[in-house]
């Protein structure tokens, strides 16, 4: 259901959308259960592209998808596998990367991770001084890569916020 919003986005600037919605819920909406698809959905694509094991993977999500993608960023991390490119968190209103650093232990270098925080200037669900919290919240934390853009907007995804930010990762990683 999320790929559509990333898909042209990620494309024009050469990278693959992977959106791991499974089609049944799950008794209860965890963690654990979208960690499992998500290692599942890697793990088949690298059985059918080896190659695929070099490539940088950036974590993406809306609101309370942004939340989940920091903390399965940091759980993945420790995966020696998994290159992790960069973090995209739009519209997000609370942190929660810090306290998954914490929880999951990944390696130091993680807090280089490239994070970017995507902000509309009119939402009310996630407002500017949220996410301005947020940023600031990552930088005490010891994050080296984190940037706040705003752009005229609501709660919601901007393509050409998407794209930046992808190049950004694809700069700092150098990839």
């Amino acid at each position: 259901m999320d790929a559509p919003w990333y898909r042209d986005a990620a494309m024009a600037e050469g990278w693959i959308v992977l959106a791991t919605d499974a089609t049944i819920r799950p008794r209860e909406d965890s963690l654990q259960w979208r960690l499992s698809i998500l290692t599942a959905a890697l793990e088949m694509i690298r059985s059918e592209w080896p190659q695929s094991a070099k490539w940088p993977v950036a974590f993406a999500g809306l609101s309370g998808g942004a939340k989940r993608s920091g903390i399965l960023a940091a759980m993945l991390a420790g995966n020696n596998g998994l290159r992790i490119g960069g973090l995209f968190l739009a519209g997000i209103n609370s942190e929660r990367v810090t306290a998954a650093f914490k929880d999951y232990h990944p390696p130091s270098a993680f807090l280089n991770t490239p994070i970017w925080i995507s902000s509309g200037a009119s939402d009310q669900i996630a407002t500017v001084g949220a996410e301005e919290s947020v940023y600031y919240s990552l930088k005490r934390a010891g994050f080296t890569q984190v940037r706040l853009e705003k752009f005229f907007g609501g709660h919601g995804l901007k393509r050409t916020e998407i794209q930046r930010a992808l190049r950004w990762f694809r700069e700092i990683g150098k990839f």
